[in-house]
């Protein structure tokens, strides 16, 4: 007989599934690795358990104990189901932007949920990571697993999820995509699959509004802001994210994530998070860009059932100011048709003479800048080379590549007009993004105008 001592062999092992519709005969191969058929929905199993059952070994959590840590949901869930078979209790601080059912699951295997402010820094007393720390300070017999910081999650991805790919596919892999929350999936898959394949191309995917692509171009953390999509980005670094194994990360929005995941249900009958779909949007980019005859491995990170009343919805959809109808006006997309205009970028190693003329001549602030391949990779702004030239910390005739900082207030084509507004209340302008490449810089007058002429 085949049969599971208990549900926590039942961790691993998920299928890949080949995507059919969302890329063309000239593409390339994209492999779906379903993490979302873990027991407990979604990849984070894999993790909770090992790292719970390697404090067991080093004497760090004992019988009766209490397991402590921050969640977006996921690895409160492998760590809920772990502790059940275990005889554990748990105690979880999440931020108020997560799914009701995320929290409700939660509670259903008799765990406590602790819910804190998502708007606040990372290092307020008030945010999940600092109240989970409090937590487990107060409670005797405490465990904190701290999954943003720990090299075990790390560990947990390079024994398993790396292995498993490298299995199914035989080898044959050229590109390994995987979203960036803590870092532990990407940093010990990724570094198995590059050990075993040194061309191999690692993809990180990071929404707009979180720091990783930002630092990761830069070596500066941009200012994060609020998104919606759950369980990737951070508004700090985790150690748990190796940036050496890393070599591209790629921006999602609100809209592409979840648009990309309701068309997975939709089309290919695969019920996954809105991570999961800002992981294929960018495969499906990757896809295009490769061509036939290479293979893409994208992690599909949860399962959808913890968003059925968020962006599975239309009304939630509606509601948030979200595009349910490709076809339908309003998007950033229609606003640059209207009034297109010309971007004009500078360039990693030149020099700051060279991008003051540029400003002065075309009568701007700020410039994107370009990589030697092309893509925009941060933003030069008048006030940074003035406050250099004034400080003597560069010289006219010096590279501006230190004073290059991170893009601020990204959108994509397909985001809705409202998805402006919010960022106009952040940023003076919104960089218009398509795959890597800024197409256009969008000003509040702008907005005015296009509104002004519509009715």
């Amino acid at each position: 007989m085949n049969v599971s001592q208990d549900i926590l062999a039942a961790i691993g092992r998920t299928p890949l599934v080949r995507l059919n519709k969302a890329v063309g005969p000239e593409d390339a191969t994209v492999l779906l690795k379903c993490e979302f058929m873990n027991p407990g929905g979604s990849i984070k199993d894999r993790m909770a358990l090992h790292i719970i059952e390697k404090a067991e070994r080093e004497g760090k959590l004992r019988p009766g104990g209490t397991i402590v840590e921050n969640t977006s949901g996921n690895t409160g869930m492998g760590i809920a189901i772990a502790a059940a078979v275990k005889g554990y209790r748990c105690i979880f601080t999440m931020p108020d932007k997560m799914s009701t059912e995320k929290i409700n699951r939660l509670k259903a295997f008799g765990a406590q949920v602790v819910v804190t402010p998502t708007n606040v820094p990372a290092d307020s007393p008030q945010s999940y990571y600092e109240t989970a720390k409090r937590i487990a300070r107060e409670t005797p017999g405490s465990f904190y697993l701290n999954q943003y910081h720990s090299p075990d999650n790390i560990e947990a991805h390079y024994l398993t999820t790396g292995p498993e790919i490298w299995e199914q596919t035989d080898g044959s892999i050229d590109v390994f995509v995987a979203g960036l929350g803590t870092g532990g999936t990407m940093s010990g898959a990724g570094r198995f699959l590059k050990e075993k394949k040194p061309g191999l191309r690692n993809v990180g995917v990071d929404p707009v509004g979180s720091v990783y692509q930002g630092y990761f171009q830069t070596g500066k953390l941009p200012e994060p802001h609020v998104y919606k999509v759950e369980g990737i980005g951070e508004d700090m670094l985790c150690k748990a994210l190796d940036f050496s194994v890393l070599d591209e990360v790629r921006q999602v929005d609100d809209q592409q994530c979840f648009t990309a995941a309701r068309r997975l249900a939709r089309e290919e009958g695969i019920f996954a998070g809105g991570s999961s779909g800002g992981a294929v949007h960018v495969a499906v980019e990757l896809a295009r860009e490769l061509g036939r005859g290479k293979t893409i491995v994208v992690v599909l990170t949860d399962t959808g059932n913890s968003y059925i009343s968020k962006f599975y919805s239309d009304e939630w959809m509606r509601d948030n100011g979200f595009a349910i109808d490709e076809k339908a006006p309003g998007r950033v997309m229609d606003l640059i048709r209207e009034r297109p205009a010309v971007v004009h970028f500078a360039r990693k190693g030149e020099r700051v003479d060279a991008v003051v003329e540029a400003m002065r001549r075309h009568g701007i602030s700020q410039m994107p800048v370009q990589d030697a391949s092309g893509r925009s990779v941060g933003m030069i702004h008048e006030y940074d080379l003035l406050n250099a030239l004034v400080s003597k910390t560069a010289g006219f005739h010096d590279a501006i590549d230190p004073l290059v900082a991170p893009l601020q207030g990204v959108v994509s084509l397909e985001a809705s007009l409202s998805a402006l507004r919010d960022v106009f209340a952040q940023d003076n302008v919104a960089v218009v993004k398509e795959r890597e490449q800024v197409v256009a810089i969008v000003t509040k007058i702008d907005l005015i105008e296009f509104l002004a002429a519509r009715m």
